[in-house]
């Protein structure tokens, strides 16, 4: 192979022994287009290395300055060049404190698993035309009551139809961010859709006795552009004079819920910026030059919640059995048939670019060298290297999150699941699976006690997630010191490469003056770049 080989005993510099040893060919700065910002240049520069093997010693290491692998392949982005810089993210398992959000996520799955989640009523019941005309009745009726008496089965089935109005809403916001129409470098917030009392639909404009929930999400988008425009403004950054005002944002979305399979339930028009849904008494009084849209079988992504497939395997008041299934990375058949029907589904992939050969090589193959429990305290009960954990629901296989462990962390790599069972949140609740897994076998292993979610990338809405889980860290670029996430937060909100310790050396009043990087495989001539594909997470 081209480039220099190095070598390091494990025993060497860990004083641990029988760990191996780590051959790894230096391959210099390599280029790449960027799967972040859509980049169609050459924009994505890192130094990378190619990996034969590598002790977990090392590999704990070299995630300590700023490096990752790719199968094989170890990549480290240039900060100071690379077009979208990516800092290392890390959460202390024992300081986690979920989020109200998080902590729902592990409800609605224990709910589940009991029996006591009703899919079918949750994700479903607005999926199947008879059982959405025998929900719209009940709303319908709801709206006529001269009563103000609701009933619980009412309510309950209210919140069904709020909660999977506010999901359709996130979801078309999703898809006109991913096409471009809002800007893709800025955290949207979460659709809210409520019910409108009868009290206030009296208040309304004629026509308005029908309107039975509503959104200001349009408001809220518009808001949060501005403010994130104003921010780059004052950064000297580049940002558009005139963002979306709410009343166009509103008919964005209203237009791109029109794209939706009709089933003639319910209808949605925007009005004045907000995003109104009627009964369908209304759509034939409904102005001609509204947006109208009905609730449809399918998300706007194309993805549905959940089959009616497996919610007739799993009725209400059946328990059921969850198992995660923790095993050393190896080919499972299962698991790729899994893997393509994630992609296509979930990222769109064609299915003529998912191939065996490049699963193995993204997901499977690993360069870490095994150990094998020790029985003391230096190796958690499972030993360290690479490993897929299977969550298992009755029997079927519901997702593989792929991970590494380390003497210091489980670094979490990749997760793939079911798009049936997408209502779960499967991403959320292994992370938060996985960060329960480090405090049990911190008792076991006590040098264990991390959890590393890879890159962080602040101008990438999709990687805002990870700081959710927290009191997380960044690595800095340049003295691979761990800076909270709340210091860090502000910096790069005005720019895209900070040296993020020196604004901790400068509250404790130590030099902020850059040191030189010790590590010589960052020293490379432009000359020698090369054009390298590697995965995005």
């Amino acid at each position: 192979m081209e480039g220099n080989t190095k070598k390091s005993n494990a025993n060497s510099s860990s004083g641990n022994n029988n760990r191996g040893e780590s051959v790894v060919y230096d391959y210099g700065r390599l280029k790449n287009s960027c799967g972040y910002c859509k980049s169609t240049g050459s924009t994505s520069i890192f130094h990378g290395s190619w990996a034969d093997s590598i002790t977990v010693d090392d590999y704990q290491d070299l995630l300590d300055r700023g490096w990752r692998r790719s199968g094989s392949l170890l990549y480290k982005p240039e900060m100071e060049k690379t077009c979208c810089p990516s800092y290392t993210i890390r959460l202390r398992a024992s300081d986690f404190v979920p989020s109200k959000e998080q902590q729902r996520v592990s409800r609605r799955m224990q709910r589940f698993v009991d029996g006591a989640l009703d899919v079918k009523k949750s994700v479903e019941a607005v999926e199947d035309p008879g059982i959405c005309a025998s929900a719209c009745k009940e709303v319908s009726s709801l709206g006529t009551k001269e009563t103000s008496s609701v009933t619980k089965k009412e309510k309950n089935m209210g919140d069904h139809i709020t909660d999977y109005l506010s999901e359709q809403v996130d979801n078309v916001v999703w898809t006109c961010r991913e096409s471009g129409q809002f800007p893709c470098s800025v955290q949207l917030p979460k659709a809210s859709v409520k019910k409108v009392s009868q009290a206030k639909r009296k208040l309304l404009v004629e026509g308005a006795e029908n309107l039975m929930y509503s959104s200001n999400i349009a408001f809220q988008i518009a808001a949060t552009i501005r403010q994130v425009q104003s921010i780059a403004k004052d950064a000297s950054q580049s940002a558009e004079d005139n963002p979306l005002p709410p009343k166009i944002i509103a008919e964005k979305l209203a237009a791109s819920l029109d794209q939706l399979e009709k089933t003639n339930s319910l209808s949605i028009r925007a009005c004045n910026g907000h995003i109104n849904f009627y009964t369908a008494a209304t759509q034939a009084s409904s102005n001609k030059d509204s947006h109208i849209a009905t609730i449809s079988q399918e998300s706007a992504t194309g993805r549905k919640g959940c089959s009616l497939r497996n919610s007739s395997l799993h009725p209400k008041g059946k328990r059921r059995r969850l198992e995660i299934r923790l095993k050393r990375s190896s080919f499972d058949p299962e698991e790729f048939a899994l893997y393509r029907r994630y992609q296509i589904n979930v990222h769109n992939d064609s299915p003529d670019d998912i191939s065996e050969s490049s699963y193995r090589m993204f997901l499977v193959d690993t360069p870490l060298v095994p150990v094998q429990p020790s029985g003391d305290d230096r190796v958690p009960p499972c030993g360290f290297g690479s490993f897929h954990q299977q969550y298992v629901i009755d029997g079927h296989l519901v997702a593989v999150g792929v991970i590494d462990i380390l003497p210091k962390c489980l670094s979490s790599k990749y997760l793939f699941w079911d798009p049936d069972f997408a209502f779960l949140s499967p991403g959320k609740y292994s992370a938060l699976q996985e960060i329960g897994w480090v405090k049990e076998n911190e008792v076991y292993c006590p040098s264990l006690q991390y959890y590393y979610l890879g890159y962080y990338i602040h101008s990438c809405s999709k990687m805002r997630y990870k700081a959710a889980y927290r009191p997380s860290e960044l690595l800095c670029p340049l003295r691979y010191k761990w800076v909270p996430f709340e210091i860090a937060q502000p910096l790069l909100d005005k720019k895209s490469y900070v040296v993020l310790s020196d604004s901790v050396l400068l509250q404790s009043g130590e030099s902020s003056q850059p040191l030189v990087s010790g590590n010589v495989m960052e020293e490379q001539d432009d000359d020698n770049s090369k054009n390298v594909l590697i995965d995005v997470e």
